[in-house]
């Protein structure tokens, strides 16, 4: 029996399977509108979300799967001191496979240890959200064509980020790849990143402070959120922010094919204006997120659509 719990937990050849099978379901829904009937998916979320708990609950229903859970602490047997141990073993009685959010680092882990169905970490903490990474991924093979020989710019907050920190780790797995990381020095990628993931592994990277110095060498630029409470004071920020709105102008200096990524939710970091702009992707990105659940559900429960 498989988890997930960090996008590592795939090879280069499995996550190559599991783009390849999101695709084909992007292109062919009805071939996999039954294949889990009879089966499900627990959400079980401690903490709150919209897209993530969503589209899980979207990709099971659209195999033909039902789905059962909690969207809150508040609202499971946590409220009362149940363990995570305990509610997975229950949970395991009820469904065949689990999605779990949690503001612990690590509690997924603990959950998996206790398991007796496939558990997926949907966010722990500050830790690891490994399937916006497969998201992440899915849309730049999708969009792209290829996980290699590309120059990828992240933008925004890159030292508390933990969709950057993953990103950086699953894409460093392939060939020329190359960062430009845009930050405001407060807001630097960490340390260990810079030295122990991108420098050990001898990966090309350069660090900048604004935008525009950027948008002309770049494949994809992928956005995040600058927020007011992460600066040690106001003036820095009311200085630094414009850098980090990226806006028709901004777009203006980059490539015909660059692509424009983002997590999501958005404050004010990409104006609406370029929305409309054929490279924006966000939007889509939210949508393949529901095609990659779909095909690490079929995975994990090792079901085969002919």
């Amino acid at each position: 029996m498989q988890h997930l719990m960090s996008p590592l937990d795939f090879s280069v050849e499995e996550l190559d399977k599991l783009l390849t099978l999101a695709n084909d379901i992007e292109h062919n829904p009805q071939k996999y509108a039954h294949a889990c009937e009879g089966k499900k998916l627990a959400t079980c979320f401690y903490e709150a979300s919209t897209r993530t708990r969503l589209s899980f609950e979207a990709a099971m229903l659209n195999l033909g799967g039902s789905v059962l859970g909690f969207s809150s602490a508040d609202s499971s047997s946590a409220s009362k001191g149940e363990s995570v141990s305990d509610t997975i073993r229950v949970i395991s009685c009820y469904a065949d496979i689990c999605a779990m959010r949690h503001p612990k680092e690590g509690a997924p882990l603990v959950a998996s240890q206790r398991s007796s169905i496939p558990v997926i970490n949907a966010g722990d903490g500050g830790h690891q959200h490994p399937t916006q990474t497969l998201t992440d991924l899915l849309t730049i093979r999708s969009l792209k064509g290829r996980l290699d020989n590309l120059t990828i710019g992240l933008c925004g907050d890159l030292k508390f980020g933990r969709t950057v920190h993953s990103l950086i780790h699953a894409l460093i797995r392939y060939p020329h790849i190359r960062f430009v990381l845009i930050s405001p020095e407060e807001l630097r990628v960490p340390s260990y990143i810079r030295e122990d993931v991108l420098e050990k592994n001898y990966i090309p990277f350069q660090e900048v402070e604004r935008l525009e110095d950027a948008m002309s060498e770049l494949d994809i630029l992928y956005m995040t959120r600058v927020q007011r409470e992460r600066f040690f004071n106001e003036d820095d920020y009311v200085r630094m922010k414009d850098f980090y709105i990226l806006n028709r102008k901004k777009m203006s200096l980059a490539k015909e094919d660059m692509i424009v990524m983002h997590p999501l939710p958005r404050v004010n970091e990409i104006s609406v204006e370029v929305d409309d702009d054929p490279r924006a992707a966000y939007f889509k990105q939210a949508q393949y997120g529901v095609y990659v659940r779909m095909a690490l559900i079929l995975t994990l429960l090792e079901v085969n659509v002919c």
